[in-house]
């Protein structure tokens, strides 16, 4: 069917008692964009394998071919990406549809801010109400000459000379960090990050693999001296934790069975959500440790349990921050209150997803106290099957599936055609292990099963 007849697509969920069995999840989505922008800015040709192909990464796929780079794509998940070189990209026909994908249009600020040619980076207006300035700013105490639209995108990009910078950032984040580090690769002189928190750290293992000088101190500085080259990478992209965080919590909250999911990426910079399941006393284990194209990985094994409330804040925040719609479905079973601090970023995601995860589960009769920076949920809560909105957000959709999992009753999780974005095969996966859940699809003829 043709996308553009979709009017909406809905899941299905009646609860169940057991999830058994063998899995996997997609490709990990933040090395997927890295491999791709990366990629295409080496001298020669990399291939990538297990790749994530959903609506964000095939957003970034786009978007570099406009910038006249030759991708193939041989299979769903496999990428031969020609690279152009650190100076090589073409001047785009058109502004740049960056799609949803905020780590694609911060990203990209970074690389088209010192190029010989002028850029607009637009997307979708749920990414036109994102925040720009933390990467606008000090892309432009680089040199860099970006105009933004009332803090937001489109972002009108004048390429220009750039020169390397030492920035504090105010607030952990992975993309400000990586968009100053790909800046850097065209500056003059060194460019420094200091972190005040451990965001992931692909960037920087993805450049070391290329052949790039970057070193970290301390934890918490990150110097990068701008190569005159980058390699080609040969990268094998592990499973992602943020995805395989919604089948593991379907797991510990099933009343019987045991799941595993193969190959997932267990960067330590990544998992603060299995830090916190398991100060919750989830029974998750990582079986089968090993390093593969530089990233670590595991098999995660996941059995029913019994969770209690925790407290929540500080590096836990940082590492497990697209996490949190899973995890407020953990805490609404948890045995006592789960209290999370410090995680305001919440709120300028995808949509503010406090708000939002707080509505939709009061409508399946949930307790929540919201804060400016966070939550409080007490526990068990028992939970009834209702209607309840995705608000075309991967994560909240994904995560209100799971609470239907729970709920007395039936439950229909509406606009959740947005879960294509991060886990295709989402309800597939669950299917597969026995869950009671269907996608059903609408269009002008009525609905039909996925």
């Amino acid at each position: 069917m043709s996308e553009s007849l979709i009017h909406d697509v809905q899941v299905r969920v009646r609860p169940g008692s057991a999830l058994q069995g063998a899995c996997r999840v997609p490709g990990d989505k933040s090395i997927s964009h890295r491999a791709l922008i990366l990629g295409a800015l080496a001298d020669g040709t990399s291939r990538v394998r297990g790749s994530l192909s959903a609506g964000d990464t095939r957003a970034t796929l786009r978007v570099m071919r406009a910038l006249g780079v030759e991708i193939e794509t041989p299979d769903q998940t496999t990428l031969i990406v020609h690279g152009r070189g650190l100076r090589g990209l073409e001047p785009p026909a058109a502004p740049l549809d960056c799609g949803h994908a905020g780590t694609a249009i911060r990203l990209l600020a970074g690389v088209l801010a010192g190029q010989r040619f002028n850029s607009v980076l637009d997307g979708s207006a749920q990414l036109r109400r994102r925040p720009m300035r933390r990467v606008v700013e000090p892309l432009r105490q680089m040199g860099a000459q970006i105009t933004d639209t009332r803090g937001c995108a489109p972002l009108r990009v004048v390429g220009s000379p750039l020169h390397g910078i030492a920035y504090r950032m105010p607030v952990a984040s992975a993309q400000v960090k990586s968009s100053i580090l790909l800046a850097g690769l065209l500056a003059s002189g060194p460019t420094a990050v200091i972190e005040p928190g451990p965001a992931r750290d692909h960037t920087e293992r993805m450049l070391r693999a290329m052949g790039a000088d970057v070193e970290t101190a301390d934890g918490c500085c990150v110097t990068l001296i701008p190569p005159g080259r980058l390699q080609p990478l040969d990268l094998s992209v592990p499973g992602d934790l943020s995805s395989a965080a919604f089948v593991l919590v379907a797991a510990l909250l099933a009343g019987a069975g045991e799941v595993t999911i193969a190959g997932v990426g267990v960067n330590p910079t990544r998992t603060g959500i299995l830090d916190i399941l398991g100060a919750m006393g989830a029974g998750i284990a990582q079986n089968n440790p090993r390093a593969e194209s530089g990233e670590p990985v595991a098999d995660l094994v996941a059995r029913p349990s019994a969770l209690h409330g925790t407290a929540i804040a500080g590096d836990w925040v940082v590492r497990a921050i697209d996490e949190f719609p899973a995890l407020m479905i953990a805490a609404t079973q948890a045995e006592g209150v789960t209290e999370v601090r410090g995680a305001e970023e919440l709120r300028v995601k995808e949509t503010d997803r406090i708000a939002v995860m707080a509505a939709e589960l009061r409508k399946l009769g949930a307790s929540i106290e919201e804060w400016p920076d966070g939550f409080r949920i007490s526990g068990p809560q028992r939970l009834r099957g209702a209607t309840v909105d995705g608000h075309d957000d991967h994560r909240v959709a994904m995560a209100l599936v799971l609470a239907g999992l729970v709920a007395d009753g039936p439950t229909t999780v509406t606009n959740a055609r947005c879960i294509e974005d991060s886990f295709p095969g989402f309800v597939e996966t669950l299917q597969t292990l026995g869950a009671n859940v269907e996608q059903i699809i609408a269009d002008e003829r009525g609905e039909r099963t996925a």
